[in-house]
């Protein structure tokens, strides 16, 4: 049985990580440290609460029993964090300090929810892609035992949208096929149910490879096609 923890559980893909893994029997313990408490419930469940997103990763080592993998979902808008220089704090900085912790406290498994695109022809140029990227790169020198790497889309199905105008249009390309929606965007139970599929994968010893990278049909495989309650 396997104890995880997850980082930010209370956004749209991370609740729904939290939600798949209180419903997966594989999980006997999960925690979660957040800046407020998330709605989910369960026997299994241990909920910190903790205003100061500096401390988190300090926090990973006194988790009882310590968790063996790490999901970590954290991220915000530059309009939300206000400013480009506050977003890269959280969606870099705290992200890169979480996974250095969760080394540190050793952890086997570490699950990043990155972008699509990160890696495009003008990423380099992007502030957002940068986030990413540097985020990526900084989990693959820490060298896990295993690391997950996932890269949606347009995160759909939110209840409070970020990007309303744009999810609206993706929202509504299923359409023209679901084919052509899953090559845009995602709905955030399938990136969520896609997550924890992947870390069971390495759970049981069939990860592809050390450092696991899934793209958009990826995660549409785990966490649709090929999902299983």
């Amino acid at each position: 049985m396997t104890t995880a923890a997850v980082f930010g559980c209370t956004g749209a893909v991370g609740s729904q990580i939290l939600a798949t893994l209180l419903a997966k029997d594989a999980f006997s313990s999960v925690k979660t440290v957040s800046r407020r408490l998330p709605k989910a419930q369960s026997p299994k469940l241990q909920t910190l609460e903790e205003g100061d997103s500096s401390k988190w990763g300090g926090m990973i080592s006194s988790l009882s029993p310590k968790p063996s993998v790490v999901f970590n979902a954290v991220g915000t808008t530059k309009a939300t964090a206000g400013g480009i220089e506050n977003q890269w704090k959280i969606d870099h900085d705290l992200c890169i300090e979480n996974a250095k912790a969760a080394k540190e406290a050793g952890v086997k498994t570490y699950v990043f929810i990155s972008s699509a695109g990160t890696r495009g022809f003008l990423s380099a140029y992007v502030p957002y892609s940068k986030m990413k990227v540097g985020v990526e790169d900084a989990i693959m020198e820490l060298d896990f035992e295993h690391a997950i790497i996932l890269r949606p889309g347009m995160i759909l199905g939110r209840e409070e949208a970020k990007v309303p105008f744009l999810e609206k249009i993706f929202a509504n390309l299923n359409k023209l096929g679901q084919g052509v929606q899953d090559k845009f965007g995602q709905d955030q139970t399938i990136i969520g149910r896609a997550a924890v599929a992947a870390a069971c994968v390495v759970e049981e010893g069939k990860a592809p490879s050390k450092y696991w990278v899934l793209e958009q049909a990826d995660i549409i495989k785990f966490g649709r096609d090929e999902w299983k309650e």
